[in-house]
């Protein structure tokens, strides 16, 4: 009697050819990310195409939606124009600070009026005896003149003008003015006020800030130094500078 032969069983698990192949998919895809991870992308660029498609630019305005690489390119050209513009703001504003301060020699203001350049632009430093009476906020007829000078001055230039109101720390309460807030905002606005309706100057060019005794310049310990306190200080702005 024959014995049967029992059929050869099968190897469990995956063929090993597929072994292979998923070695080979596993090296290939290793190699396309050492390839992404090489790579840059100019996130920038890519947005900005992007959005190009959205919005639709002219090409006629617009003929490259990318930034020049080239700084020697259009980009330059705008810097050129933004120094020239630059330079002749700061032209205006020195020869305006040579007028007042001309002004104030020939008309012996320099005891109480100080013009000077800084960063923020021209100031003009008027103490409170060139412009107020004590605790009050109506411009003094005697100020008229100068203030006219100043404004005639403003009508040849568009620079924005701060005013700023300052008080000594003595207290005030009066039914006008319950405190130096008040009363320091009152007067930079008077002072505004005056200049907008004398020059007929653009109102939005102004802008009023009363700091009460929050910013003296010198101690409050003698009367000397509290006249110094009580100022307007008028801020022709330079286009260039940025307050913080």
């Amino acid at each position: 009697m024959k014995r049967r032969r029992r059929p050869a069983s099968e190897p469990k698990g995956a063929p090993k050819w597929m072994v292979t192949f998923s070695d080979l998919i596993t090296l290939i895809l290793v190699f396309f990310i050492l390839l992404f991870s090489m790579s840059q992308i100019d996130i920038v660029k890519f947005r900005t195409i992007a959005d190009s498609f959205q919005q639709r630019q002219i090409l006629e305005f617009y003929p490259s939606v990318i930034p020049f690489d080239d700084p020697s390119a259009e980009p330059e050209m705008e810097s050129d124009d933004s120094q020239q513009q630059g330079s002749e703001d700061d032209q205006d504003l020195n020869a305006l600070l040579s007028n007042i301060q001309s002004y104030l020699k020939e008309n012996k203001l320099n005891d109480v009026i100080v013009a000077t350049r800084t960063e923020r632009g021209v100031v003009l430093v008027l103490q409170e005896q060139a412009l107020f009476d004590s605790g009050e906020a109506t411009v003094l007829p005697a100020a008229y003149p100068f203030l006219n000078k100043v404004g005639d001055l403003l009508t040849r230039i568009p620079n924005f003008v701060k005013v700023e109101g300052h008080t000594d720390n003595r207290p005030i309460d009066t039914y006008r003015f319950p405190s130096n807030w008040e009363l320091s905002s009152a007067r930079a606005s008077s002072v505004i006020r005056y200049l907008t309706k004398t020059e007929n100057l653009d109102p939005t060019r102004f802008i009023a800030v009363g700091y009460g005794d929050t910013r003296p310049i010198a101690p409050n310990d003698t009367s000397e130094n509290l006249q110094k306190n009580r100022r307007v200080e008028i801020i022709i702005t330079d286009p260039e500078f940025e307050e913080q």
